[in-house]
């Protein structure tokens, strides 16, 4: 069967050696195409292709059952973090037990979930920001962590110490936290003992410093310039840099009541930036390199209007991927006036 590599799925295979318009072979018969096959097809300008039938992709089910268990995961965990918020509050400490009765079996999981994306759009929920963030930021941590080689029991170590970075801000009033407006002064540096807060409530409830110390200096900054010590880069413990990354992508792909998530791909962008001077470089690396990859097949709405897919990654700036809308190939990299706005799972 003949068709238009633009109506190519991946799951086809080909019936015959493909070549280029020049006589460039491209790909041999029997190649089964992934969206980085297809990809290579259309950056080398071949229109048509020969393919044995076009498959349905079984991969919605099984991608489906994959997200329900995710999502019903991700609701225990958040319901969880509310009961040790509150109790936190009221006793001025928690039960370890219970977070790990919860994290435990949840981050575990997280190995079998390597499209990384997909769980930060399942994520993406506009209620009980506090919560939710807490969520993201022990997830991101764990998988931080993983891809810098950390072994198992220290990967989760620091994903539960990612999951309770904020839980000083149940000392913190509600109007501040939920204020629409800018902070005063006076109250941003109220929110900033969130960090004192978060150390004493977690000293009182673990025998665990390292994660003690995760709430107290997720906020420090390598030149200085963060709180509440104004610590720089050889005194932040290792597992507070990867918190500090994993804290601001959740906080700037977040909607928060004064102010509105931004893109997924732009942010890591952000991020880049800050690992020179502000953030450390190797959790930051680690943390583009291994969730850019999962870009790849996501529709998107790009700031003309318009619906398109990301193709492909494109090497020369990682973050202006190529990206297919109506029958056209847009590479981000040249054409800098458009922009990828909004990212979604299907």
């Amino acid at each position: 069967m003949r068709v238009h590599v633009t109506d190519l799925k991946p799951g086809d295979s080909l019936r015959m050696d493909t070549f280029s318009s020049k006589g460039l072979h491209v790909l041999p018969k029997g190649t089964h195409l992934q969206i980085e096959e297809i990809a290579k097809l259309m950056q080398l300008g071949v229109d048509y292709v020969d393919i044995e039938s076009i498959q349905e992709d079984p991969a919605p089910s099984i991608r489906s059952s994959v997200i329900q268990a995710a999502s019903s995961n991700f609701d225990t965990m958040i319901d969880g973090f509310e009961s040790v918020y509150m109790e936190a509050l009221t006793k001025g400490s928690f039960n370890q037990t219970v977070v790990d009765d919860i994290l435990q079996p949840s981050l575990n999981s997280l190995d079998k979930h390597k499209d990384v994306v997909s769980l930060l759009l399942l994520l993406d929920r506009e209620d009980n920001y506090t919560y939710n963030h807490s969520l993201q930021v022990g997830m991101l941590s764990y998988y931080i962590a993983t891809w810098l080689g950390y072994p198992k029991k220290e990967c989760y170590e620091i994903g539960r110490a990612g999951y309770l970075i904020d839980i000083g801000k149940c000392r913190i009033s509600p109007d501040i936290l939920n204020k629409p407006g800018k902070l005063t002064a006076a109250e941003f540096d109220e929110v900033k003992l969130h960090t004192i807060y978060g150390y004493e409530i977690i000293r009182n409830s673990m025998d665990d410093p390292s994660t003690a110390l995760v709430a107290l200096q997720h906020h420090e900054r390598e030149d200085g310039t963060g709180y509440p010590h104004q610590l720089t880069k050889d005194d932040i413990h290792p597992y507070s840099q990867i918190a500090a990354v994993a804290d601001i992508y959740s906080a700037m792909t977040s909607h928060r009541i004064y102010q509105s998530k931004q893109e997924l791909i732009s942010v890591l962008r952000e991020i880049n930036t800050l690992s020179f001077g502000k953030l450390n470089g190797k959790p930051v690396q680690a943390f583009i390199q291994h969730l850019m990859p999962n870009f790849i097949g996501k529709h998107v709405l790009l700031n003309t209007g318009d619906m398109g897919v990301i193709i492909m990654n494109n090497p020369l700036d990682v973050f202006r991927p190529l990206v297919q809308s109506g029958g056209k190939f847009l590479d981000l990299a040249r054409e800098r006036k458009i922009t990828v706005v909004e990212i979604y799972m299907e």
